[in-house]
């Protein structure tokens, strides 16, 4: 057996759907040279992570072996495959490289935390590769719901992996490449090692549809409305953005694009060449002097989010817009799952105000880009993978993954975030165990998921807040009385008295009957505090509040 070895180690994207980062590796075990396939982001929600702004992959592991890795390498433009890459890139400082609309993406990301666009190089697709270390990496054309989207060609010294990406076959998708059967079986003619596999959509038994089945419903229901028509979609999925517009202009309708993502996604697209002829589009001013039947927006935030134009939409106005009665709205998107209560949220408002919502419970305005378990096994076979591994998914889409495939004689393991695999076999096994996790974006810094601060914003939210200020002389005397600040908490419990009142007045008690061994021993007298306030609410109110102690000694 050779002494080197082939590794597959995900640190995202594996038993959960998003912040996807995978590492590849070859060579004496601890001593591989390393490659990082995408790094993306997931977003925070306000019930477990409270005020965080985006949810990184914990990269620590890979950053040790900064020295090692030889390079990143992009499939595509989705927040959750390449969202992180200005968070990380100063702490990496490796090449990265992706195919044109992706590099274009990636700049904008990298300008902002001001980073030469050099760092991004453009790949052309297969056969053409890049060699990195032990490894060649081309990049395999393949559909999904957004341009140019790739899997990749990993040649090691140990055989060739295919990685998929995310992944539709669709032979029809409008924007970006159809799927090339010819082509994916012959890169897999001679032998595929392992094949690393999206496993999204594995749950969905019917075959996917394509891309350009939509587009003559979306167009019989936006002449079918009598009012102005708002449409939501993912910016990213400029195919039916432009599937959207289109239908718009062939009702009658001057169609305007709202919100910054929408925005940016339709000039990179066009500035990329992956789109062209689409529709001239209006500025929300001339809409606004339209007849509303003769209007149709094109709008962010079909995942609920309260920034986004659909959510201020349906608060309200934007930019100069409002909706009312006999107004109709789409989302012509699938809710991805935990995102519910958002979008429910908006659904509600907007039928305060009298608009129509249609949401895709009808099948018929959307199209996933991500394969049914019948593509996922038509790529299994085309592919004839020696093993294979299961990503992009929850554990129980990649548990059914590997199920399915050994149904069919394949070998295959559920590897979840921070296991290391040892392709080097016949079979996958497992080679180590690496911690990791998330670390989070809050505010303008990098907090990691163990360092307490989101743990304690979440207490201070279920709990409430209390600060207790009190100065003591020389003597460790008490200054006048102690006095505390609330927040989060009601005003009056049981006594009727107001709480502030009676947990001032529990202080002063046990203030009074500390003795001086306590008075001078900071610690002990921030500990009899606390208790004392928490027993104090506690018996007021039903709650035990977070405590800040501010304890001022005069020399």
């Amino acid at each position: 057996m050779s002494a080197e070895r082939l590794i597959y180690l995900p640190l995202g994207g594996a038993g959960e759907i998003g912040m996807n980062a995978y590492v590849y590796g070859y060579g004496k075990p601890g001593k591989e040279k390393l490659i990082l396939v995408d790094i993306g982001v997931t977003f925070p929600d306000m019930d477990g992570t409270p005020g965080v702004d985006l949810i990184l992959p914990d990269i620590t592991w890979l950053k040790e072996r900064r020295n090692d890795l030889e390079a990143i390498f992009i499939t595509h433009a989705h927040e959750d495959h390449v969202g992180a890459i200005g968070h990380f890139y100063e702490q990496l400082r490796v090449p990265i490289y992706t195919r044109a609309f992706t590099a274009n993406i990636a700049r904008r990301k990298l300008d902002e935390y001001g980073v030469e666009a050099k760092a991004v190089t453009t790949v052309s697709p297969w056969p053409e590769v890049v060699k990195a270390g032990p490894f060649s990496v081309g990049f395999l054309p393949i559909s999904h719901s957004i341009p140019e989207s790739s899997g990749l060609v990993i040649d090691s010294p140990d055989g060739r992996v295919l990685h998929t990406g995310d992944f539709k076959i669709d032979e029809t998708p409008l924007v970006g490449e159809p799927f090339d059967e010819k082509l994916w079986r012959e890169v897999s003619k001679d032998g595929v090692k392992a094949l690393v596999c999206d496993s999204t959509n594995v749950f969905s038994l019917n075959e996917g549809r394509s891309e350009i089945t939509v587009g003559p419903e979306i167009e019989k229901l936006i002449s079918d409305q009598p009012g102005m028509v708002v449409a939501t979609t993912f910016a990213s999925n400029v195919a039916r953005v432009k599937t959207l517009a289109e239908a718009g202009v062939r009702a009658g309708r001057s169609v305007v694009l709202l919100g910054r993502a929408m925005r940016r996604m339709v000039e990179a697209s066009i500035e990329t060449g992956v789109l062209k002829d689409f529709p001239t589009c209006i500025s929300s001013e001339d809409a606004a002097t339209l007849p509303r039947e003769n209007v149709m927006l094109l709008v962010t935030g079909s995942q609920g989010e309260r920034r986004a134009a659909s959510a201020q939409l349906a608060r309200g106005k934007y930019q100069g817009l409002t909706l009312k009665e006999g107004d109709t709205f789409l989302f012509s998107s699938k809710t991805i799952p935990g995102n519910e209560r958002g979008v429910i949220y908006i659904i509600n408002q907007l039928s305060e105000k009298g608009v129509d919502v249609i949401d895709d419970s009808s099948g018929l305005y959307h199209v996933s880009g991500h394969a049914n378990r019948p593509d996922l096994e038509k790529m299994h076979e085309i592919t004839q993978p020696q093993m294979l591994i299961p990503m992009h998914g929850e554990h129980r889409h990649l548990r059914t993954h590997v199920k399915i495939a050994e149904a069919k004689g394949l070998s295959g393991i559920v590897a979840v975030n921070g296991m290391m695999i040892d392709l080097s076999g016949n079979k996958p096994k497992v080679a180590d165990y690496i911690e990791t996790g998330r670390t989070y974006l809050d505010g303008s810094v990098q907090v990691g998921a163990l360092d307490g601060v989101v743990r304690d914003r979440m207490r201070m939210a279920l709990n409430g807040h209390i600060t207790v200020t009190l100065i003591l002389d020389e003597n460790d005397e008490l200054l006048g009385d102690p006095w505390c600040e609330l927040m989060g908490l009601a005003d009056q419990g049981k006594s009727r008295a107001p709480l502030v009142d009676v947990v001032e007045e529990d202080l002063s008690q046990l203030i009074g009957r500390s003795n001086g061994k306590t008075m001078r021993d900071d610690k002990k007298l921030e500990e009899a505090i606390k208790r004392c306030v928490r027993q104090s609410c506690n018996a007021e109110i039903g709650k035990k509040p977070e405590v800040t102690i501010v304890v001022s000694r005069l020399s």
